[in-house]
């Protein structure tokens, strides 16, 4: 039988892949791989780009394609079979990539190529690959470069068991809910509620902590004791403040362990502390700039924060009866005072986006902006859910050719066990004009997210949240796909700062709140009546609802993120820590018990670390690329097909080419400003 992880004739086959194939696959890639680099470090091999590319290249693209797709199933489809066989995998996977980032003999090869020989993407990639050589610690020599590559080991390991513990902690908890405490629940989480604890041979309501459970209750029980018992159990996931057995998923030592390890690995690199290795390779100068902007926008937002959280204490005591509103009340007292303030609740809303109908209105702005079409497709997928689909663009001669293959994707829509929460854009493979065969490889994406599932055959209801979500991973994945770079190091998102790759994703949001793309796009679940007008300018009223306070909760993450790997001494608690930074930002305290640093995946397990301010940093960039938009578009507000045009050609077709000021002066013609996200924002 072949082993379906070493067949790269085409798409991944994710329905054939198993545990056992797990390492004798990785047995074959990683030996041609370290023979490729062997191949190549020889003295007598060329120092030519694409002659490396043609071995080296071409032998770890297969190492990745491989291991991506098993750590794709790891994400999406979690068994103990698999944990086990990706665990054992894990070590061998992270040497490899270590030993390769710091081969001082590749490094020579790679500083011993002339650039002037080079195009401009192949200029980029080798800029590029010169710093990450540094960084990858091929400049160490001795007892530094093996403790260097130990702590790589070590830190994808701890990364793992971060993921897995917050995966655990929200799997294991459930509270069999009875008919009184679910007052006030929409009838959507009732009913799938009911049907989970059905399923389990009990007459009651299954909550759990998974999004679609767990916000819906927070924001709509009327029973108060709920609400607290789920914030409770929420808020101490995986930490020494959970309670029966979940503490044996408590990741406390976990982070203490990472901060340390971090910590010595910049010192090793030659740098103070990890912050200051992180934006190495950012837009961001240093961590001190980013801390900087940070309180700059926590200043201006804070008025507007002080204001919201006054207005809810009002509202909680004139018209709830609770005089001394706690943490688990505030989703509660939102829900009420938006549903008095603006006359509508997000209920009445979610009626309104059924799943496909929104995601063909999210086709329809998409092939109208960027002038591609949008085809379902069939593939081996790892769930029935999995939906499938190829992007075309028309042919450049004409109509009697057929269309060229842009690029395709797996969707991946619905919550279920196994599968970790957060939506996320993954590559599968990127945009390459392949060194071994001269032909073109298209760039293939993951786009994945956790919806409530539909129930009883009727199509699943996305909250407006939930829209604004899958158009943010839309972004990432039309910024991986619609690349026209041939330079696989540096196409699609490849080689973008991560401090700019938030910019295409958080610029699709702003079509959520244009009547002429959401219209397209709403059909309500019973009658099909698309949504009304006026519900549609009662949510642009509520839009601004409490941004002052969410941005304020940004910061305090991305406050306490680059904090953490700058001024915090590895050896002392993190809590304190977190305790401060909402001191000084937050508006309101969250109880003594909120362990919500145990679950930060992002900084923890997930590429972010002394980086989530980028999500705030691309924030700028996104809104002021989109007000290019609003000055072009049309008096409906359809927007400019020039724009369109300019924008794909800068900042998508770009992709990593080139440095993300560049690309994004190319399409503004100037840098960016930030009055243009305080305006989005209703904080100017």
């Amino acid at each position: 039988m072949s082993n379906p992880l070493l067949d790269f004739s085409d798409l991944p086959r994710f329905d054939a892949i198993r545990p056992e194939h797990v390492a004798p696959a990785l047995d074959q890639l990683l030996a041609d791989a370290d023979a490729a680099l062997a191949q190549v470090t020889a003295a007598t091999f060329p120092a030519r780009w694409v002659d490396i590319a043609r071995v080296l290249d071409v032998a770890t693209d297969r190492l990745g394609r491989a291991w991506g797709a098993v750590n794709h199933l790891n994400s999406v489809a979690d068994t103990p079979e698999l944990r086990a066989a990706y665990n054992a995998a894990l070590p061998r996977v992270t040497d490899f990539w270590t030993r390769l980032g710091a081969d001082e003999r590749l490094y020579a090869r790679y500083k011993a190529i002339d650039p002037s020989e080079l195009n401009t993407e192949q200029r980029q990639a080798h800029r590029n690959a010169l710093r990450n050589f540094v960084l990858g610690g091929a400049e160490l020599v001795g007892e530094a470069r093996d403790r260097f590559a130990a702590i790589q080991e070590r830190l994808a390991e701890l990364g793992q068991k971060f993921s897995e513990n917050t995966l655990d902690a929200t799997d294991a908890y459930s509270h069999f809910a009875t008919e009184a405490e679910m007052a006030g629940v929409p009838e959507d989480v009732r009913q799938a509620a009911r049907a989970a604890a059905q399923a389990e041979g009990r007459d009651a309501f299954k909550l759990t902590l998974k999004m679609p459970c767990y916000l819906p209750v927070m924001q709509f029980a009327h029973d108060g004791a709920l609400r607290e018992r789920l914030y409770r159990a929420y808020v101490t996931r995986a930490s020494d403040q959970a309670q029966g057995d979940g503490m044996r998923f408590d990741n406390s030592a976990l982070i203490r362990e990472i901060l340390a390890l971090r910590h010595e690995e910049a010192q090793l690199l030659g740098y103070r502390n990890f912050g200051e290795v992180s934006v190495v390779p950012k837009m961001a100068e240093s961590p001190q700039q980013v801390i900087a902007f940070l309180r700059e926008l926590a200043k201006k937002a804070r008025p507007y924060a002080q204001r919201d959280i006054d207005d809810l204490r009002a509202f909680a005591a004139k018209e709830l009866g609770i005089a001394d509103p706690q943490a688990w009340d505030w989703p509660y007292i939102s829900e009420k005072l938006k549903e008095s303030r603006y006359a509508f609740s997000e209920q009445e809303v979610k009626q309104y986006f059924t799943a496909p109908k929104v995601v063909a209105g999210l086709f329809r702005i998409i092939e109208t902006l960027f002038e591609v079409a949008i085809r379902r497709d069939v593939a081996a997928v790892w769930n029935p859910a999995v939906e499938f689909y190829r992007i075309e663009r028309a042919h450049p001669d004409g109509p009697d050719h057929p269309p060229q293959l842009v690029g395709q994707f797996y969707l991946d829509q619905p919550a279920r066990a196994g599968k970790r929460g957060g939506a996320w854009m993954d590559d599968v493979r990127g945009r390459w004009l392949r060194p071994d065969t001269g032909s073109l490889q298209t760039p293939v994406a993951h786009l994945v997210c956790n919806f409530a599932a539909g129930v009883d055959g009727a199509p699943a209801l996305l909250t407006h949240d939930d829209v604004i979500t899958l158009f943010h991973e839309f972004g990432h994945g039309l910024h991986h796909l619609l690349t026209r770079v041939n330079e696989r190091d540096v196409s699609g998102i490849s080689g973008v700062e991560w401090d700019a790759v938030e910019l295409p994703s958080q610029f699709m949001e702003n079509f959520c709140w244009e009547w002429n793309v959401l219209r397209h796009m709403t059909a309500h679940v019973d009658t099909g009546e698309p949504l009304p007008r006026a519900l549609f300018d009662k949510m642009v009223a509520a839009k601004n609802f409490q941004s002052g306070m969410q941005t304020l909760r940004q910061i305090e993450f991305a406050l306490f993120d680059m904090l953490l790997h700058t001024e915090q001494q590895p050896p002392k608690d993190f809590q304190p820590l977190l305790d401060r930074v909402r001191a000084e930002v937050a508006v309101v305290q969250p109880p003594a018990f909120s362990r919500t640093a145990h679950t930060f995946s992002h900084i923890f397990a997930g590429g972010y670390a002394a980086g989530y301010y980028s999500y705030k940093w691309a924030e700028v960039l996104s809104a002021d690329a989109y007000a290019a938009f609003e000055e072009t578009s049309a008096e409906d507000g359809t927007p400019s097909l020039e724009t369109g045009r300019q924008y794909r050609r800068e900042i998508l077709e770009a992709g990593g080419s080139r440095p993300a000021m560049e690309s994004f002066k190319a399409f503004r013609g100037r840098e960016p400003h930030l009055d243009a996200l305080l305006r989005h924002q209703g904080m100017h």
